[in-house]
């Protein structure tokens, strides 16, 4: 791998894509070429010194990755996503759609079916005829640990339910969206043993029948315009709070989700599977210079 650094002159392709807002660096790299520290990433990341984004999106067939290369005959690409400040992280829902369209764009795939290989498993999209239409993400089984987590901002507290979307989430239904504060501190989570990782932390409010709305704050990224995993996570919590388990039911249900950045749509199936729609757009692509980021490696 060639490391990211100032020893090297060559200019790098990157893209700039989001979506609900949740933007991202894009990184092509399809044969594992780049070695990209977490120093690199969180400059590249720096909404003044660098691109600017909520987190990076390293694009490797997963043949070239060690992490997926046991996946590689079921899915060709692997998301390998990184945090703003250059940590690793299992997923990002918003990601795999923009990964998606980043990958129709290049003429890697065509629109229809496509299996995208993350650190939270192999993830199934559909990439519609329209390139400007919505993604859908079918993104696995909610895992819902019996535990009882309280989140806290200042001096108030609320329960919160604990939903593991391939990612961990403290999910908590607050009066007014309001009450989760400026969310630049992180808000603390207990018992903490409980995600010894660090956790995604969503405040919820309703807005009508199967119709929330939230705020998060993301591990490593700190408050973002949208969270698609976390949306997810909320749109399950919800469900079990409102007694519409599918699972108990034996019908879908379908819950949207208003976030700062824009509007989800989240459908669990009594299989318990939970697919995401939502859009995905690419607004910008260039190269990078790799010397700018000396401020890194000082």
């Amino acid at each position: 791998m060639v490391p990211v650094s100032t020893s090297q002159t060559a200019p790098i392709a990157f893209l700039k894509g989001h979506g609900t807002e949740n933007d991202f660096v894009i990184v092509p790299d399809p044969d594992n070429d780049l070695d990209l520290p977490p120093r690199a990433v969180a400059a590249l990341c720096d909404r003044r010194a660098g691109i600017g984004g909520d987190g990076l999106l390293h694009v490797v067939r997963s043949a070239a990755h060690p992490e997926a290369r046991a996946v590689a005959g079921e899915a060709e690409w692997f998301m390998d996503y990184r945090n703003a400040d250059g940590s690793v992280a299992e997923m990002c829902g918003n990601g795999v759609r923009v990964f998606a369209r980043y990958l129709r764009r290049a003429g890697h795939v065509t629109a229809g079916d496509l299996a995208v290989a993350t650190r939270g498993g192999v993830k199934r999209v559909h990439i519609p005829k329209d390139e400007d239409g919505d993604i859908t993400v079918h993104m696995g089984r909610a895992a819902l640990p019996d535990t009882e987590v309280t989140v806290s901002v200042g001096d108030r507290s609320w329960p919160a339910r604990n939903v593991n979307m391939g990612n961990p989430h403290a999910v908590a239904f607050v009066a007014d969206l309001a009450d989760a504060g400026d969310l630049r501190t992180e808000p603390a989570v207990t018992p903490a043993a409980v995600y010894p990782h660090g956790v995604n932390a969503e405040f919820v409010v309703d807005r009508g029948p199967r119709h929330v709305a939230m705020r998060v704050h993301e591990r490593g990224s700190g408050e973002t315009r949208s969270c698609g995993t976390g949306a997810c996570a909320v749109a399950v919590a919800a469900a079990r709070r409102d007694g519409t388990d599918p699972a108990v039911t034996g019908s879908p249900v379908t819950y949207t989700v208003d976030l700062p950045g824009g509007r989800l749509v989240i459908t669990e199936h009594p299989d318990g599977s939970v697919e995401m729609t939502g859009p995905a757009i690419i607004v910008a692509e260039g190269h990078f210079d790799p010397a700018r980021l000396e401020t890194a490696f000082a």
